[in-house]
């Protein structure tokens, strides 16, 4: 069985290399990609994943891998490697400081995420989760306690990059934002679920709310948010994680849950 510590260790070396080539880009305002109505395919994803790939590659070449852009890497490992070189292509592209560079490992013996990897490039942060070691954030336990009050929180959306191409699924995602307005003082539509998920993390945000998330971050944000300690709930393609169950009543109540 391959050992934890080095599961790690290759996680957080890989999020480094791809961060410090984002850095590299965003300070020279690298904003080169193919735009569309929905989303941008960023010069700097396959840059960044171009440094990420090997790292993974040369440490477990047997492990199964989905990379964003190079795609899946069938193995015979326990494990299977989640790579997302540009989590917040829309930030990155736009000049904002709100985008990462991640990796998630998923136990392949029950499909859930073991370990996870989140480098900040423009502002130097790191996190590390593990399954039942709970969350880093730069070398400290995080934890999503919040004492704000429900009225006086914010939360995060996260939609899948397919919702708002499905004129059904989009209105929905409407219908869970309009919900949650009307309980919180600020909802916050993530166009980089692992930044937002690591400020879940650690109580900076008071709750997060998935639907149809992408494969990239979906792993990333779950594990943040129960290993920080916070009340989940999932039923099919909703998620949804606040500091408590009593804010998670509230929170599931007001996006109506699954329909």
């Amino acid at each position: 069985m391959t050992d934890l510590d080095d599961l790690e260790a290759v996680a957080r070396a890989a999020v480094l290399a791809g961060g410090a080539e984002l850095r590299e880009r965003y300070r020279d305002g690298d904003a080169a990609g193919e735009y569309g109505a929905t989303d941008v395919k960023a010069a700097a994803d396959e840059a960044a994943e171009a440094r990420m790939l090997p790292v993974v590659r040369r440490a477990f070449p047997d492990h199964p891998v989905f990379a964003e852009e190079a795609g899946r890497f069938d193995g015979t490992g326990p494990y299977r490697w989640v790579i997302d070189p540009l989590d917040g292509t829309n930030d990155f592209t736009a000049g904002l400081p709100t985008f990462a560079t991640s990796v998630a490992v998923v136990d392949l013996a029950d499909g859930e995420p073991m370990l996870a990897a989140v480098r900040q490039p423009a502002t130097g942060e790191t996190y590390l989760a593990r399954r039942n070691d709970g969350v880093a954030y730069d070398g400290e336990r995080a934890t999503a306690d919040s004492d704000v009050a429900l009225e006086a929180s914010t939360v995060a959306t996260i939609v899948g990059r397919d919702v708002p191409r499905d004129p059904d699924l989009s209105r929905r995602a409407d219908e869970i934002r309009d919900g949650l307005a009307a309980e919180v003082k600020r909802t916050i539509d993530s166009w980089a679920p692992t930044v937002h998920s690591g400020l879940f993390a650690r109580g900076r945000l008071q709750g997060l709310v998935q639907f149809h998330p992408d494969e990239e971050e979906r792993a990333v944000t779950e594990l943040f948010a129960e290993e920080s300690g916070a009340a989940v709930r999932r039923e099919g393609p909703l998620y949804v994680a606040a500091a408590d169950e009593e804010r998670l009543d509230a929170l599931w109540a007001a996006v109506g849950g699954v329909r």
